[in-house]
């Protein structure tokens, strides 16, 4: 028999997966146009009758990942696209620990759609998991004047409002909420962490590989008047909102002229509301001391991000690009001794992107005095190493998507099965419990998991490159 469950908004009819009960695009805000377009997510409307929660709704407006990608979203799926997906192992009233995942995507791409998020595996584990979309490119996170910045963020908080108000239906333990997720979600999770409007949401976070990068007011404008101009009309909500999903994703990239513009135009905008500055901002002020954090990189961020540097690659230049200086690159080879510089350029860009972004969030976290855990995930994988997402498979369980084949190779490496369980479990008893099952990280003793077979606890492993951040951006 189909389960059946009832939401606040009307029942829904999900189907069974072997134990594991699925409903899909269940909305949890009504659809974001016409009136609604480019404003803050708004109450989906009652329904009668059982709704069918049998399929994903679609993904937020977005372009193809990358050349040769299949598209998530098509100019005919429209903007109807707030809806939520569950996962449960357990009846109404089980009081299971509860999971919600963001996607990350460089704040442009993205959806819960994505079969690599498909979550019958890791709720297997005894864990409620719920997944959902968030509006990403201009439709979340371009600027316009009178209009609330960050609506993807908004969207987010949203999708933990009805969580908070549905899950116990589906088995959870609204009181036992982790949020968790990668890239762009993991800096949403932090963001989350520090701001007003999600406090008392979620008690634990996992933020997987965190990146820098938030917009000003001034930037997010510059960003909205460039993208307005290679439209053909002004930068006001009237203008904007005339034009169909399709016709801003055709000049979205437009601001990003040179290579030192990075790879997205879009990012939440520090609006001294969600957001006050980059994700440890508010958490190095003692917000979010009382969520408990689990956060790390993968040992070669880089290689899952960018293209691999041409021959001859110009160490200085490339420091002075991130932001250091050139002495940081001689600092390099010096703490990093037999790697040549094209090495040095991947350790160099992971750092910059991911490893000292989440480093700072981890010591701001313990530094106010709040739980925190450390991970490195050093696993080599057999095309990219231990790449920019590569731990996604295992976290979910899923070797076998497109997705995974990038980094698992056709097939699953042995050793797949049994890393991922170790992963799920620490995973999903951090969930349960607040414990991930090793020791938490201190600025005094900054233990750091390394997830390779078998797990290994150590020191903090970038110390040397933390050094020379440090010297760098403090002078």
């Amino acid at each position: 028999m189909s389960p059946v469950v009832m939401t606040s908004r009307g029942r829904v009819r999900g189907t069974d997966r072997g134990g594991v009960a699925c409903f899909q695009g269940i909305p949890f805000a009504a659809a974001p146009e016409g009136r609604l377009r480019f404003q803050p997510p708004a109450p989906t409307p009652v329904w009668d009758g059982i709704r069918d929660a049998l399929a994903f709704g679609a993904a937020p407006p977005q372009l193809a990942p990358a050349p040769g990608a299949p598209a998530m979203w098509r100019p005919g799926d429209g903007l109807d696209c707030l809806t939520a997906n569950v996962w449960t192992p357990g009846p109404a009233g089980a009081g299971l620990p509860v999971m919600v995942w963001i996607y990350g995507g460089l704040w442009k791409h993205g959806s819960a759609s994505m079969p690599h998020y498909d979550a019958t595996v890791l709720a297997g584990s005894g864990v409620v998991v719920v997944t959902f979309n968030y509006r990403v490119g201009f439709e979340g996170f371009g600027h316009l004047p009178g209009v609330p910045d960050n609506r993807g963020l908004r969207d987010q908080v949203a999708a933990l409002e009805w969580v908070r108000d549905n899950v116990a239906a589906f088995g959870g333990d609204s009181g036992n909420v982790t949020v968790f997720g990668q890239s762009a979600g993991a800096a949403s999770a932090a963001l989350l962490m520090g701001a007003p409007a999600a406090r008392g949401l979620f008690r634990r976070a996992i933020a997987q590989s965190v990146p820098a990068g938030v917009r000003t007011q001034t930037e997010a404008e510059a960003i909205s008047t460039t993208i307005a101009q290679a439209a053909g009309v002004p930068a006001t909500w009237d203008a904007l909102a005339g034009l169909p999903p399709e016709a801003i994703l055709a000049v979205q990239d437009t601001p990003l002229r040179v290579h030192e513009d990075g790879f997205t135009a879009f990012g939440p905008v520090v609006d001294g509301e969600l957001v006050t500055g980059q994700p440890w901002t508010a958490l190095e002020a003692g917000a979010g001391r009382d969520i408990d954090l689990v956060c790390g990189f993968t040992d070669a961020e880089f290689r899952g991000m960018g293209p691999a540097p041409a021959a001859g690659v110009d160490l200085e230049r490339v420091a002075e690009a991130v932001g250091l200086d050139k002495a940081a690159a001689t600092a390099y080879r010096r703490t990093h001794p037999g790697l040549t510089d094209t090495d040095l350029f991947t350790v160099m860009l992971s750092d910059a992107l991911v490893g000292m972004p989440t480093t700072r969030l981890a010591r701001a976290h313990a530094g106010a005095g709040g739980h925190t855990w450390l991970y490195d995930f050093t696993w080599q994988g057999p095309t990219l190493g231990a790449a920019h997402g590569t731990d996604v498979p295992f976290v979910f369980g899923n070797a076998t998507s497109r997705y995974a084949a990038r980094f698992l190779g056709s097939s699953p490496p042995a050793g797949f099965d049994d890393l991922s369980g170790q992963l799920r479990t620490a995973w999903t008893s951090f969930a349960a419990t607040g414990d991930p099952g090793w020791p938490c990280f201190s600025l005094n003793q900054p233990t750091t998991r390394l997830w390779d077979i078998p797990p290994t606890d150590t020191a903090y492993p970038l110390e040397a490159s933390r050094q020379i951040w440090e010297r760098t951006t403090s002078a």
